[in-house]
């Protein structure tokens, strides 16, 4: 279980430039809970997360993981048990090596140099082909020369090789064609679901926000506005949530990328 305690973070402060991004933010994520997140340009989406990973410290409230205190825990500890992925599909692999090496390294037996096992690279093979990307076929290739898709595809297997206590997604297909980015999303849900993962996903796409995952959260102005799950998620429509959105900002959604997904 994941639970945020008030948590506030203001970027610039003591300058003209002083912006809150979260105040008093508050959230209890179950186990097994897969939440899509979606909200505005400036809504507090990545800070939040960004907070939760340890890329920075919060200027109050408190967050634990599985009764856990990891408030003021380093970002390279908390991933020990925390995977991400980001937008964008150049990160989270090493693109200088191969696919095994990477997924060699995932696994916590070394990695560029390191004596690949008969064992693994077969194991290796196995989980590769389970992704229909035909990553399997040339597990030498460097990973620099694969496309978008299958790196982001690579790097969902290693940042869930050894299954976090949770898995962040923040707009991980953003980045890719509509027919990639699909196959990502059933690549992500398929894994999500085999190894019962406690995920978060933000998503600028309202239709996968709502075909996907458990819950959905509505964030306006570094706060949840709304917050659906189970049989009331599955009722939602995107033109429903456009009204919520109205309803509880008293304005308009004018975020393009949204509006024309």
């Amino acid at each position: 279980m994941l639970e945020i305690k008030k948590i506030t973070k203001t970027f610039n402060p003591g300058t003209v430039n002083a912006k809150t991004v979260l105040k008093d933010f508050s959230l209890t994520v179950n186990d097994g809970d897969f939440i899509t997140i979606i909200g505005a340009n400036g809504a507090g989406k990545s800070t939040l997360f960004n907070a939760i990973s340890g890329t920075f410290f919060t200027d109050s409230g408190s967050i634990f993981l599985d009764g856990k205190n990891i408030t003021l825990e380093s970002e390279y500890k908390r991933a020990r048990v925390i995977g991400r992925l980001f937008q964008d599909p150049k990160m989270g692999t090493a693109p200088g090596m191969s696919i095994e090496e990477n997924l060699t390294l995932a696994a916590g037996r070394g990695g560029w140099l390191s004596t690949i096992s008969k064992a693994d690279r077969e194991f290796f093979r196995q989980t590769l082909s389970s992704l229909d990307m035909d990553l399997e076929k040339n597990m030498g290739k460097i990973v620099g020369l694969m496309s978008g898709g299958q790196r982001q595809a690579l790097t969902l297997m290693m940042a869930t090789m050894n299954p976090p206590k949770i898995l962040l997604l923040d707009e991980h297909t953003a980045a890719l064609d509509p027919e990639t980015a699909a196959k990502v999303l059933s690549i992500t849900d398929s894994v999500v679901k085999k190894n019962n993962l406690t995920c978060l996903m933000i998503t600028h796409n309202m239709q996968s926000a709502l075909d996907y995952g458990n819950r959905i959260l509505m964030m306006d102005n570094g706060k949840v506005v709304f917050d659906a799950s189970g049989e009331e998620k599955k009722k939602l429509r995107v033109s429903d949530l456009l009204v919520l959105f109205k309803q509880k900002s008293g304005r308009m959604l004018d975020n393009d990328r949204i509006l024309l997904s």
